[in-house]
């Protein structure tokens, strides 16, 4: 499954905050957006929700940007 993810740094806390009009998931991550500790928060969020290892959930594209394209699953 491939998720389109608009992510929102350093927020107090990671969760989802909702849908967005344009089919992003917006998801919060706790974690500031350095040396890819953001994406890492996503993908083991995202793993955690899904009930996967984290080594099945990764950013296919949009590392350095807040939209981004997560593949999770194999």
């Amino acid at each position: 499954m491939t998720l389109k993810v608009k992510v929102i740094p350093r927020s107090r806390v990671t969760e989802f905050a909702g849908d967005m009009a344009d089919g992003n998931v917006k998801v919060r991550v706790a974690a500031a957006p350095e040396d890819g500790k953001a994406n890492l928060a996503l993908c083991a969020f995202l793993a955690q929700h899904y009930n996967l290892p984290v080594s099945e959930v990764r950013v296919i594209s949009g590392q350095t940007s807040p939209r981004k394209l997560v593949r999770v699953g194999t």
